[in-house]
């Protein structure tokens, strides 16, 4: 074949698109961090696909129930610009150590103990939170959420932000921020009425319950819930929720927690069982082989379609949220996060709701003694 246009002067050096290095990451002996790995691509045989990988962004702070530092959300951002500009990547995981937790959202000891009383800093903060969601969202390449345990409060929002989620069936999902002295506003407030219905997504945003991943799966949340607790060569399903029905005296029941003596049976099963992740990860290796098929510019544009739904809202909000939780870290955010953090010292989480409103009935200033009325007393050392 004759090269008509061979007079044209060409570069073909491979560029660098990359922001960062590896500054951001660290290892499993490096906790509390941000980890990312390449694996390969496996066929549904198991055998490796030469040169084809998953790029895996792992929080790595299982102490504290992998709730991330703003060093590990800097290396979230790290982590999935890393992925995009990898020709290799065709998919992104996003997960955790350890069976516990995937993500129980910002770090209380720093928002405590630095970012309390600070809203300048916690506005920057915040900068670095959204680019973390907004990296997620603009991944050129698909993104799941691999949930091994609770995804709670900014857990679930930049969960919710992923394309995909498989989770642990041991896994719960929720809320945190209206009992413990913030909003749901880094995605919640934006995602929520996306997956869920209108009613649903309010009550699941404000309460701060707790559902299950079958419960979850059945309103549309995640894709999958697996099993994860293995006896013999027999899987178990989650014996603390009801999988088993669908409706009890007209009520619908699958998914919810069993109660009284069943709950407290299941709990100690689950306590004394040992987790096997087996059945998540091929969970995710299939979808990952999917998408290997496919081809790639237009999987991204496809992808991308959807996003734009929660693009939209998020962008709408993200500016004017920061600068609203900013503020709060002056009043109700250091009330909120103050009492979580000293729970060890008080015996309580939260301060005392009804106190609290009186002294707002009173119009009663916010200063250190309305604070000292409404958090929770150290407790008493016992005589020796």
């Amino acid at each position: 074949m004759d090269k008509k246009l061979d007079w044209i002067p060409r570069d073909n050096g491979l560029k660098n698109h990359e922001l960062f290095g590896d500054e951001h990451f660290g290892t499993e002996a490096d906790a509390p961090c941000t980890m990312y790995q390449l694996r390969p691509i496996k066929d549904p045989a198991g055998n490796v696909v030469e040169g084809l990988h998953t790029a895996w962004i792992i929080f790595n702070n299982p102490k504290q129930y992998n709730s991330y530092t703003t060093e590990m959300v800097k290396g979230a951002i790290a982590g999935f610009h890393k992925a995009s500009m990898d020709r290799s990547v065709v998919a992104t995981v996003f997960t955790a150590v350890g069976d516990k937790a995937f993500c129980t959202g910002g770090n209380t000891k720093e928002y405590a103990e630095y970012y309390s009383m600070r809203p300048h800093e916690y506005g920057d903060y915040m900068d670095l939170f959204n680019a973390m969601v907004d990296s997620i969202l603009f991944c050129k390449k698909p993104t799941i959420c691999r949930v091994n345990g609770m995804r709670v409060a900014g857990g679930q929002e930049i969960g919710m932000a992923c394309d995909l989620t498989v989770a642990s069936d041991l896994a719960i999902f929720g809320q945190a921020g209206p009992r413990h002295g913030s909003a749901p506003d880094g995605g919640s407030t934006d995602f929520l009425p996306w997956f869920l219905s209108m009613e649903d997504a309010m009550w699941n945003c404000i309460s701060c319950e707790m559902w299950s991943a079958y419960k979850m799966k059945l309103k549309g949340l995640i894709s999958k819930a697996v099993p994860v607790i293995k006896e013999g060569d027999r899987w178990v399903r989650n014996p603390a929720v009801v999988t088993d029905k669908y409706i009890e005296n007209g009520e619908i029941v699958y998914g919810e927690n069993v109660r009284g003596e069943d709950l407290k049976k299941a709990q100690d099963h689950i306590r004394s069982a040992k987790t096997d992740f087996t059945l998540l990860d091929k969970a995710v290796d299939d979808m990952t082989w999917t998408f290997t098929n496919l081809f790639p510019e237009c999987l991204i544009k496809s992808v991308e379609g959807i996003r734009l739904k929660k693009k939209f809202f998020w962008d709408q909000t993200k500016v004017i949220n920061r600068h609203w939780l900013a503020a709060n870290m002056a009043t109700e955010a250091y009330l909120g996060f103050n009492a979580f953090n000293n729970k060890k010292a008080t015996g309580k989480d939260t301060i005392d709701f009804i106190r609290y409103r009186r002294l707002l009935i009173e119009g009663r200033t916010m200063d250190d003694a309305f604070f000292e009325e409404v958090l929770p007393k150290p407790k008493k050392e016992e005589k020796q």
